[in-house]
């Protein structure tokens, strides 16, 4: 094969026009490439921001709540419109999704990357998360048009790569350009990247389904509403407290609404979700264990590089360096695990192991002071990113096993949406218990609030980051007990399935297979 082919380019002379086969192939390598462009930059763009938080806090004034939001936001808006994106792709077409999706990215994060105030940058990330989504969802499913067979196995093979990448190297690249050019131009650099994701629409071919779905507008609504609501007021918690009335009133709103959610679905011929898919043991379990990921990984993952700038005297570059311990893992442990299920190792074991590790690396990652460098904090952060990876590798591919075919995109977007959402919740509430915890020590929640933003100005500097450090001893802690718990019940689902299948002789019990055995 010729070196133009291998590449993707029409042989022949020049000046003779490339067959159809041959533009196709052009098309489909150029479709591939700006899908994956977009599933770089819209992880990177979750995992890095962080890192800027406390030189936004330095120019903007924002503390608390106001400024989790630049994180929250966008988590929460990709997270909870992915699976209303991917349903109007099949209904209006899945360039068009992508393509809107780029423009609303590219046009908003030009927004935060100029935003004069805090509120203003806090509605400019909400609304690059509303394009990721769009990027996100019709990335994904202009692939599986475009492709068939082997070829899109490979296509898909290269997007979990590429999400990898995005998410492990965040911390450290957008750490680099804060440190050397400011926060704005991490945000600019982000919304060149979105422009390029428009001109890429252009050589893009549309596509729908051929049998187009009526769309539930009444549970999506019911649903959206019902995640923001609730997500909305586990962020306020961190500027009003608790028992805040505006608090109680946003989440008690959120979480009837959920519920409405819940009664529509089961009332509808075309659901959203079906929830019969929770009513299957394995599959919930396999959800479970993706929920307790996102719990114990995001709150270390986005607030551990603003305690080693504020309290452990890291640069922005630095503290993204050190992140890289618990990202890179997610690059290198899927390929192997992969190969260890193939070989007849069983997956259930292999993700209570991931989620020991996670629990294990959050109580080891207790060390954190004030003094901590590199030889404190490798060993818990590679534990927390090995426990990531074997996940990462396990969750979609093994939950999948136990979905019926015309289920499978409900489920995944279940999975993905669910996943998204527990990291935005995640990142809320630990958001919002080391505010607790400070103000419960310091008795000023607004000193509490730029103190864990990286503000240590306020007071007596010791005595603060003292309180800093107790207050996330507690909630990690907490959350390696919260996730000790969930992998003793996704031990029990997973077990008690198999069990019961292997004593009802049920067919569909395969022995051989290593995602069933104990």
């Amino acid at each position: 094969m010729s070196t133009s082919q291998k590449l993707g380019r029409p042989a022949g002379p020049p000046g003779v026009r490339p067959s159809p086969a041959a533009a196709g192939r052009v098309r489909a390598a150029l479709t591939l490439g700006s899908v994956l462009l977009g599933y770089l930059v819209v992880p990177m763009a979750m995992s890095g921001t962080s890192v800027a938080l406390p030189h936004i806090a330095a120019d903007l004034g924002g503390s608390g709540a106001a400024l989790q939001w630049v994180v929250t936001g966008y988590f929460l808006a990709a997270s909870c419109l992915m699976l209303v994106a991917g349903s109007l792709g099949d209904l209006v077409g899945r360039r068009r999704i992508f393509t809107i999706g780029a423009v609303v990215y590219a046009v908003s994060t030009a927004g935060a990357a100029l935003a004069p105030h805090v509120l203003l940058l806090d509605a400019a990330r909400t609304l690059s998360g509303v394009g990721a989504a769009g990027v996100m969802a019709g990335g994904g499913a202009l692939l599986a048009s475009t492709f068939e067979g082997s070829a899109r196995t490979r296509a898909f093979a290269m997007v979990g790569t590429t999400v990898g990448v995005g998410l492990a190297f965040g911390p450290t690249l957008t750490g680099w350009l804060v440190s050397a050019l400011g926060w704005r131009a991490m945000f600019g650099a982000f919304a060149g990247v979105g422009v390029l994701l428009v001109a890429g629409t252009r050589v893009m071919r549309e596509s729908a389904a051929d049998r187009r779905p009526r769309f539930d507008l009444p549970g999506t609504a019911a649903f959206v509403l019902g995640v923001v609501g609730l997500m909305y007021g586990a962020n306020q918690v961190a500027g009003a407290g608790w028992t805040s009335p505006v608090v109680l009133a946003y989440i008690g709103a959120g979480l009837l609404l959920l519920v409405l959610f819940g009664f529509l679905e089961r009332r509808t011929d075309h659901p959203v979700l079906d929830l019969a898919l929770l009513n299957n043991g394995p599959f919930l379990g396999w959800l479970l264990a993706a929920l307790t990921t996102a719990v114990g990984t995001v709150g270390v993952l986005v607030y551990l590089p603003t305690y080693l700038q504020g309290a452990a005297g890291f640069s922005a570059g630095d503290a993204g360096t050190m992140m890289l311990a618990m990202t890179l893992p997610v690059l290198a442990v899927p390929p192997l695990v992969g190969r260890l299920v193939n070989q007849g190792v069983s997956a259930k074991r292999l993700i209570v192991l991931a989620i020991a590790l996670i629990a294990g690396g959050n109580a080891w990652m207790t060390v954190l002071g004030p003094g901590s460098g590199v030889a404190e904090l490798l060993g818990p952060l590679l534990l927390i990113g090995v426990g990531n990876g074997l996940a990462a590798a396990l969750v979609d591919a093994q939950a999948m096993e136990h979905v019926a075919a015309d289920r499978v995109g409900m489920a995944s977007g279940l999975l993905n949406t669910a996943r998204g959402g527990a990291n935005a919740l995640a990142l809320a509430v630990f958001g919002a218990a080391l505010i607790s915890l400070m103000q419960s020590q310091i008795g000023g929640r607004e000193l509490a609030g730029r103190v864990t933003a990286g503000d240590l100005s306020g007071g007596s500097r010791p005595l603060l980051i003292e309180q800093y450090t107790s207050a996330w001893h507690t909630v990690l802690w907490t959350v390696a007990t919260l996730c000790a718990i969930s992998g003793v019940v996704v031990h029990r689902l997973l077990t008690a399935r198999v069990a019961e299948r292997a004593g009802t002789g049920d067919p569909d019990m395969d022995p051989t297979d290593p995602g069933e055995r104990g």
